[in-house]
């Protein structure tokens, strides 16, 4: 018997912002790894397969992906106004941060000491990125067709270099495939018999 996904939360306009706000103050440089937390693990809003769902749509539009998920997100709970009050609260910390950090490496950028400490920044985004990404994995219990195209684009963009587009553009149309199959909307060779 399947497992019964856990309940969620409807969160209020202003915890909406208050979310928000959190997951940009406290995931500068590293939003999709505290937005997952936040969203799903602290407030309960989405399940883990929900917000999948949210981020990778919002990986395939023009934008930030998690800019995309809080417009999207915000939007399913409050309209028009939770998604203005969702993006309000992810940028608006950050845009502070941003703008003191860009006076400070304007004046100290070229100093011999600032260079490791953009490197060892740099390894821990990577590593926050693949770690939530790991996590996510790992929750969603993917059927083994999944597991093979993750792989697939994980091949084209770290060894090849491919760009997202064109990896989303080669796979998407196998993995929208893979789905129906899998739920049966498509009927393989031995059912069709």
């Amino acid at each position: 018997m399947p497992e019964a996904p856990p309940a969620t939360v409807v969160p209020t306009r202003l915890d909406l912002f208050l979310g928000y706000l959190k997951i940009g103050l406290f995931g500068f440089g590293g939003v999709a790894a505290w937005a997952r937390r936040v969203i799903v693990e602290e407030r309960r809003w989405l399940t883990e397969r929900e917000y999948a769902e949210v981020l990778g749509l919002g990986q395939v539009l023009p934008g930030p992906n998690v800019g995309n998920a809080a417009v999207m997100i915000g939007r399913r709970f409050h309209g028009l106004a939770g998604a203005l009050l969702a993006t309000a609260g992810i940028y608006c910390a950050p845009l502070l941060i941003l703008i003191v950090l860009c006076l400070l490496y304007d004046r100290y950028g070229q100093l011999p000491e600032v260079a490791p400490a953009m490197a060892g920044i740099a390894a821990a985004a990577a590593g926050m990125v693949i770690g939530t990404a790991m996590k996510m994995a790992g929750k969603l219990k993917l059927a083994p067709e999944a597991l093979v195209l993750l792989l697939l684009a994980t091949f084209a963009a770290a060894w090849l270099r491919l760009p997202l587009p064109l990896i989303v553009l080669a796979l998407a149309p196998l993995s929208i495939f893979a789905s129906l199959w899998r739920a049966g909307l498509i009927l393989n060779g031995a059912a069709s018999r």
